[in-house]
């Protein structure tokens, strides 16, 4: 567990000089798709809410290297690929290279995971953790660049981009649907991502649309724990439940859209999963969480990405 721990937090070691960050477009090598990635400089900032939920609390200074994090949410465009070889191979302008091929695809579902919300500019949802993991390893043998989920820091940093007030745009939540998907205006489904105003550093739908997955377990006092105080905190999860899940959804009141507000993953989301064991891969009541990548701005090496990567999922009975 310590190693492992040294490992994720070595993923998050270094950055590079701000003039040498900028956005780009990442290509999906061999295929037509690519998406957008934005600059997120190194920085400090005070984590959590003085006026928030105990979870939120004490309110602690952070400090974070460089990244870049992707604009908008992972679309279906980009994570069926992933899911259905046959997708793929359409995508596809040459052959599926072997290695791409040999990462592990999640079981297809028993049901339609767009729950009738569209798939075009949609955000990708109902995976697990794991399954997000999964897709970063898969984007990984496609382009050589190392993907991964935010850890809750990194999540609520970029989210806030130097705000200091209840949502990323200020304090007044009536201004909430300029930015947000959420439940006075979505009429209770997802929506194509970038139709809404962009926070500060140029992110999508940090509020509503879909909550993202985080890296961290969620651990309700980790802020007041000494690693909630170092650089770079996470907690790496050693159990399957609750992990953190961070921005709230379309089905969501603003009071869950705050840029502090911290939710956590649920056993309930596969109560009506058949199977036994339960999926690995798909949570078939939370058509409200999706993904959002980050690449740290320091690579690390190839044997801190296989073992990001090749952590065993932990099984669901």
């Amino acid at each position: 567990m310590k190693f492992y721990k040294f490992i994720v937090l070595s993923c998050l070691a270094g950055s590079l000089p701000a003039y040498a960050q900028k956005a780009y477009t990442q290509k999906i090598n061999g295929t037509r798709l690519q998406f957008d990635m934005q600059a997120i400089p190194a920085g400090s900032f005070q984590m959590g809410s003085k006026a928030g939920k105990a979870d939120e609390q004490p309110v602690h200074e952070v400090k974070l290297d460089a990244f870049w994090m992707s604009r908008f949410e992972v679309t279906w465009d980009i994570f069926e690929p992933f899911l259905y070889k046959d997708y793929e191979v359409r995508q596809s302008e040459g052959p599926v290279p072997a290695a791409v091929d040999a990462v592990a695809r999640p079981t297809k579902p028993y049901l339609d995971m767009t729950f009738g919300m569209g798939k075009l500019g949609q955000p990708a949802l109902a995976m697990t953790q794991y399954n997000a993991i999964q897709f970063c390893k898969w984007l990984y043998t496609r382009t050589g660049v190392f993907y991964r989920l935010p850890t809750e820091a990194e999540w609520e940093y970029a989210c806030r981009a130097g705000s200091k007030g209840v949502y990323s745009f200020g304090d007044d939540a009536a201004r909430l649907g300029e930015y947000a998907w959420y439940k006075d205006n979505s009429e209770n489904k997802t929506h194509p991502v970038g139709k809404k105003k962009p926070n500060a550093w140029g992110l999508y739908d940090m509020h509503g649309n879909v909550a993202e997955w985080t890296f961290d377990q969620y651990v309700e006092d980790f802020y007041a724990s000494a690693a909630a105080k170092k650089p770079n905190p996470v907690a790496v999860p050693d159990k399957l439940y609750p992990n953190a899940v961070r921005g709230g959804s379309y089905d969501e009141s603003a009071e869950n859209l705050r840029s502090a507000a911290r939710l956590a993953s649920d056993p309930a989301w596969k109560q009506l999963d058949p199977q036994i064991p339960k999926s690995n891969w798909w949570f078939p009541e939370a058509p409200f969480v999706g993904i959002r990548l980050v690449r740290p701005a320091k690579a690390p090496s190839k044997a801190e990405i296989d073992a990001y990567y090749n952590k065993p999922p932990i099984k669901d009975y």
